[in-house]
């Protein structure tokens, strides 16, 4: 599994300061892809459990959140880190473009963003977005906190 960047970000969930992982090596191929560098299996760097850990270690009670954008296809691995970070005690968020993941995954996963990036169609931002942001445990939608007034 190969990491192309890490961030601390505030506006991938609402409400929470996380770390976001982006994985390489996306299978999807969707249409007018924003990061089609991700496509490449390689791209960044070996995600290496050391530094993983150490990143946690450095942010914790401060970040509360550890997001993955991709790495489902990585589904052991992935599975593996976000347990890691629940025991931690940081909740969990998938970004992904599939429509359904894993149950296996969902258990690890505090929220999950799921949908195809439709240029057309827009992000979370948007009222008409196809994707969907919810909380995993609820079943509950939460896309209106991304919809600014």
């Amino acid at each position: 599994m190969y990491c192309y960047d890490f961030h601390v970000v505030l506006k991938d969930v609402p409400g929470e300061i996380s770390l976001c992982f982006t994985i390489s090596g996306c299978p999807l191929n969707c249409e007018d892809c924003h990061s089609p560098f991700l496509k490449e299996k390689r791209a960044g760097k070996r995600f290496r459990q050391r530094v993983y850990r150490g990143i946690l270690y450095r942010y914790f009670g401060f970040a509360t959140c550890v997001v993955f954008k991709g790495g489902e296809w990585h589904k052991k691995e992935l599975i593996a880190n976000l347990k890691y970070a629940r025991e931690q005690g940081y909740k969990t968020c998938l970004y992904t473009g599939l429509e359904e993941v894993d149950q296996t995954i969902l258990d690890q996963l505090t929220w999950i963003k799921t949908g195809k990036w439709i240029k057309s169609l827009g992000g979370l931002e948007n009222p008409n977005t196809n994707q969907v942001f919810m909380d995993v445990k609820h079943h509950e939608v939460l896309n209106h906190l991304f919809i600014q007034a």
